[in-house]
């Protein structure tokens, strides 16, 4: 910006009059800021240099829990080939690192936290390099690239990971231990515990989203995620994890290499979805087959200084830009990104209009498509390769899977595609969303979009 003011004054050193008759004239021409509202694609807040930036972001594919690849992989062995992606395609030495951030649900915390500083060492990290775990429930892992970001910003660190894990076969979901008589005296406590499933029927009671809404949603998913595996659009973001599957009646192991989502059903139709029976209500809508997969997998995303990253050479797969977290009615829960989106998009700066891609993860297809039509979104930007009822949802790697599809579609798109969001639903009453730029959209000189033929500064000057 004080570049741009420097120009601007040597501009107008050469517009001002210079005649003796408006000598005694004041000018009222100045050099300021830019004050054009929108015309501005984003509020710059901090110097280019400091810009948090994305330079690897890698997933390893995600399988059915209980019966698909990595049925028989312990939850250090998902974690480990992804943060060793992201150090070796880079070409980083991992004790350059400041911290590692992994979003993870269901495991016990003291046991997952142990697991994932083991996984650090199968990466070949030090043991320097420090690591823990957070906990959002469902946004964990996008969470996890928040904290570190945020981290970076704040001048902790300059180089970060921020990773999601979950092994939904080790670890099923599942309440421990006795509930608080109490929580039967507060309401929103009391449906802080309803089943996810009947967080979803209410959405769709509540706000009209039908069966056949609901079903169709899932089809288009499953129909995406086929297209986009079959083209070759996830080779780039997934790692192959060598591992090993038992046969249960035998016991026989077998070492294989998973590198493909195995929960994707390219056949899927409406008519074989609406055979499918309710599951959580009798006369209810959300059936397996309109509901998010139950999965296995992991996810990982390299962060730093934008500084440092030019001064390694590294290049620059994206921007974070902003991130929100906001509560909502915990009946309700599947809302969280329709309140998410808005003040994500708004703390950048930005207008729904002016995002290109969206990935919202799919929990239940009456949340999804409640969200879509309650911001209007254009369905072509969203998910525009499947999303969870197809790909799959474990909980706490969600958030790093949803940085990687998303940013690799943003760098495949190129100018076409600035600015990318991802949001998802959280249990107990919450969302969460997070503004990313496409990393090669962006100089030091220049922050606001190209103006259409009619050229006008604003959108406000029509």
């Amino acid at each position: 910006m004080e570049k741009a003011i420097n120009r601007q004054k040597v501009l107008l050193h050469h517009l001002n009059p210079s005649s003796s008759i408006y000598a005694n004239e004041s000018s009222s021409l100045s050099a300021s800021a830019c004050l054009a509202g929108d015309s501005a694609a984003y509020h710059r807040k901090s110097a280019f240099g400091d810009d948090v930036v994305i330079v690897a972001a890698y997933r390893t594919a995600l399988c059915k829990a209980k019966r698909g690849g990595f049925k028989d992989t312990h939850a250090d062995d998902l974690l480990a080939p992804v943060l060793k992606a992201v150090i070796e395609k880079t070409n980083l030495n991992p004790s350059e690192v400041g911290d590692i951030i992994v979003g993870t649900v269901l495991a016990p915390g003291s046991q997952r936290a142990t697991e994932c500083r083991m996984a650090a060492f199968y990466a070949g990290f030090p043991d320097t390099v420090s690591i823990r775990t957070v906990n959002r429930q469902c946004s964990s892992g996008l969470q996890a690239v928040a904290d570190v970001a945020a981290a970076i910003k704040a001048g902790f660190y300059e180089i970060g990971i921020g990773a999601g894990l979950e092994s939904m076969t080790a670890n099923p979901m599942g309440w421990e231990g006795s509930v608080n008589p109490k929580a039967k005296m507060f309401e929103q406590a009391q449906n802080c515990l309803l089943p996810m499933g009947i967080t979803s029927e209410n959405v769709a009671h509540r706000f009209g989203v039908s069966r056949k809404e609901q079903d169709q949603a899932a089809v288009e998913s499953h129909r995406r995620a086929a297209a986009a595996t079959a083209a070759g659009r996830f080779k780039d973001e997934i790692v192959p994890v060598s591992t090993k599957i038992v046969d249960p009646k035998t016991g026989e192991e077998k070492s294989v290499t998973i590198s493909v989502d195995d929960g994707i059903r390219p056949n899927a139709s409406v008519a074989d979805l609406g055979k499918l029976k309710a599951v959580f209500k009798r006369d209810g809508t959300t059936t397996a087959g309109n509901s998010s997969q139950v999965s296995d997998g992991a996810g990982a995303v390299l962060l730093m200084k934008r500084s440092v990253a030019v001064q390694k050479g590294l290049p620059i797969l994206g921007v974070f830009r902003t991130f929100a977290a906001v509560g909502v009615d915990p009946a309700i829960m599947g809302v969280g990104p329709a309140a998410a989106i808005p003040a994500a998009v708004k703390a950048a700066g930005l207008e729904l209009d002016d995002i290109d891609l969206f990935e919202i993860n799919e929990a239940f297809a009456s949340q999804f498509v409640y969200c879509r039509n309650k911001l209007g979104l254009d369905p072509e930007k969203i998910n525009v390769n499947g999303g969870a009822m197809a790909i799959g949802h474990p909980l706490g790697a969600t958030g790093a899977r949803c940085v990687a599809t998303l940013l690799h579609e943003m760098k495949r798109r190129g100018k076409d595609c600035r600015f990318g969001v991802i949001s998802m639903c959280i249990g107990t009453g919450m969302g969460a969303a997070a503004v990313f730029e496409r990393g090669d959209s962006v100089d030091e000189l220049r922050n606001a979009r190209k103006t259409e033929t009619n050229r006008f500064l604003s959108k406000d000057a029509k």
